[in-house]
């Protein structure tokens, strides 16, 4: 398989698919919290490329039934190219039952309701949406490139066209000043967004990144260890009545959470609770990792 870049990430749950490269980099790359593509200038890969690289899967991949299009942003493709791509893998690799890939507001708003629809007909399954906060000052701050209406709307054109979707929020973004704030938003918005799945990280800084060197500089605090733990908290409890799978199993997190929404919300509650009050183990932060 043909991988080019610095970096090639997938979601947790993506760990035993295939990963088929077809774009290097990120569309929008400028997250003041990101050094992930950073490097990178964002560019589609050669088709003759990815040929070659379903080739090499349909030959050596056959006990894999899922594949992820990596990089940061394959969304973004013009449609023919997505749905040639689609078509190229039901035909190479008739095997593999769920295709994913990772999708950012703007590529989702690029594309109609029916493109959309075309795609999950074309076996797309799943899409990985970064939210990271429903607070507008905060999405600002971090030039995600979109406020919280646009991405609440793009979740729910995923969401309308068939598709799974799976959003991460990150607990510490907003730093210890407006924690509440970005708290309470995060929940409000993933609850109008109704994904599937919630996964949440905890920010790490990350020399070379802007909102490094602003916490060098003293511009920017993240919350100590309880406040990010209350924060987990007014998110969980902001959500409404969003029927998803919550977790906060990534190793970024201090508590781990795996749960059914809202079924388990009482639940998860008070292992936050109890995790404040120092009756659960954290994970130490040495073990702690992107």
């Amino acid at each position: 398989m043909d991988y080019q870049g610095a970096h090639l990430i997938r979601p947790p749950s993506e760990a035993d698919s295939i990963i088929l490269q077809v774009t290097v980099g990120c569309s929008h790359n400028r997250c003041t919290f990101c050094a992930t593509y950073k490097a990178e200038k964002f560019r589609l890969k050669d088709e003759a490329i990815i040929r070659a690289d379903l080739d090499f899967a349909a030959r050596y991949c056959r006990r894999q039934h899922r594949l992820f299009l990596a990089d940061g942003d394959v969304l973004i493709l013009p449609q023919h190219r997505l749905r040639a791509l689609l078509l190229a893998i039901r035909k190479r690799l008739p095997w593999v039952k769920r295709v994913s890939l990772y999708a950012n507001a703007k590529a989702v708003r690029s594309k109609s309701r029916q493109d959309l629809a075309e795609l999950a007909a074309l076996g797309l399954d799943r899409v990985y949406l970064g939210l990271e906060s429903g607070h507008d000052a905060t999405l600002a701050a971090i030039r995600k490139g979109a406020a919280a209406a646009g991405l609440i709307a793009a979740g729910q054109a995923v969401r309308q066209a068939g598709l799974f979707l799976s959003v991460t929020a990150l607990l510490g973004i907003a730093g210890a000043a407006a924690s509440t704030a970005h708290a309470e938003a995060t929940g409000r918005v993933l609850g109008a967004m109704q994904p599937n799945q919630i996964g949440i990280l905890t920010l790490m800084l990350l020399p070379g990144t802007p909102l490094y060197e602003d916490a060098r500089r003293g511009l920017f605090a993240l919350p100590d260890q309880a406040g990010l733990l209350r924060e987990l908290r007014l998110m969980v409890a902001s959500l409404g009545d969003c029927r998803c799978q919550l977790q906060s199993n990534h190793p970024s997190n201090y508590l781990s959470i795996n749960a059914r929404l809202p079924k388990d919300r009482e639940r998860v509650l008070a292992a936050i609770d109890r995790a404040l009050a120092g009756e659960i183990s954290l994970r130490p932060e040495g073990l702690r990792a992107l």
